[in-house]
């Protein structure tokens, strides 16, 4: 084959992945194609194993030369790119015993709402918020960046911003509606992740959106844009609301624990941890833990106390708030998951148990 028919090969398995409803591509070398569809690795039977051919000239067809360079130097590179003026996908390749592969997630062009998301109606109150810290956490895949590209698409057509976001890669492309929106992107728009957090606050933000908390130099960056004024939005991959302030507060040295649990007390506004289960009729749908930072929360944070905060989340229901076992068994009881993948995805399955007296 010549590169020009390994590129439509390359074409075809990335809308065949959209067309079959998939979340990730997967291509190896001496493998066949793999599609994970509602959290399971499936092979595409009628394709045959990639070989190192293909999978180079897949990887030329996607490339810059730029990017090829990095991709030799540091053996893996991320970016993100557009097919069809439909679907977008982030991207990584990487090697893996001296060959090449390829791992895709499929991004939705359009940027759906809370409510298509089948999310938790209460987070549209973090839309409304003007200033605080909010993070959306949980493990790769699970959803977060779309719930976060929610929010934001949300302040979009509802205020009159300036919304910055830092990614690594852009994911979700943003139209400027009421709100201005200034992407920008590592590698391309700024030189490092941590310049283009340094420059973001002179440049007149009314929110800040950050791709990741990656360490103590991001979590510092957003603190101080928090009590500045700004409302600071990112991810981590992180459990809990809890597991997430002990992980924050432990990017830090001992010695600055004390004031990085006085300025989360102070500017934090909420968590929400969030998984995909596999709904009974297929497809997936978000089960979330859904924490506001109350007086109560602030003082336990400011105290050394993040292990009651599950127990003030499970009391503080008319305020808002869900566990991730209330989550669960409010999905059961509307018979959209079985009570089987509900233990499966709980962090307390015998509390689960109790609740759902099973």
């Amino acid at each position: 084959m010549d590169q020009n028919k390994n590129t439509q090969k390359l074409v075809d398995l990335l809308l065949l992945a959209y067309k079959q409803g998939a979340s990730d591509l997967h291509l190896a070398v001496n493998k066949k194609p793999l599609v994970r569809v509602d959290g399971s690795l499936l092979n595409i039977n009628d394709y045959t194993e990639i070989s190192i051919d293909e999978m180079s000239d897949f990887v030329a067809a996607l490339l810059t030369d730029k990017q090829e360079k990095t991709l030799l130097e540091k053996r893996e590179i991320d970016f993100s790119f557009s097919l069809e003026k439909k679907i977008r996908f982030r991207a990584n390749i990487f090697y893996q015993q001296g060959l090449l592969s390829c791992a895709f997630r499929l991004i939705p062009f359009n940027v759906l709402g809370i409510d298509e998301l089948m999310l938790p109606s209460v987070l549209h109150r973090f839309s409304k918020m003007t200033q605080g810290f909010v993070l959306f956490v949980g493990p790769a895949g699970q959803g977060k960046s779309t719930s976060l590209a929610a929010i934001i698409d949300e302040i979009n057509h509802n205020r009159c911003d300036h919304i910055v976001t830092i990614e690594d890669p852009i994911e979700y492309i943003f139209e400027s509606d009421k709100s201005l929106i200034s992407q920008r992107e590592v590698g391309m728009d700024t030189g490092s992740f941590h310049s283009g957090l340094k420059t973001a606050l002179r440049q007149d933000p009314d929110v800040l959106m950050i791709g990741e908390m990656r360490d103590k130099t991001s979590v510092e960056i957003a603190l101080k844009a928090a009590e500045t004024g700004h409302l600071v939005i990112s991810t981590l991959h992180t459990n809990s609301a809890s597991q997430t302030i002990n992980r924050i507060i432990d990017f830090f040295p001992a010695e600055q624990q004390n004031q990085i649990r006085s300025q989360l007390a102070m500017n934090l506004s909420g968590i929400v941890s969030q998984r995909l289960i596999p709904k009974i009729n297929g497809g997936r749908i978000p089960a979330c833990e859904v924490m506001f930072a109350n007086s109560a929360i602030s003082n336990l944070i400011r105290t050394n106390k993040v292990y009651q905060i599950d127990m003030v989340i499970e009391t503080s229901v008319k305020e808002g708030m869900m566990s991730m076992n209330r989550s669960l068994v409010d999905l059961v009881q509307r018979k959209e998951i079985s009570i089987e993948n509900a233990l499966n995805y709980s962090y307390n399955p015998n509390e689960l148990k109790s609740l759902l007296k099973w």
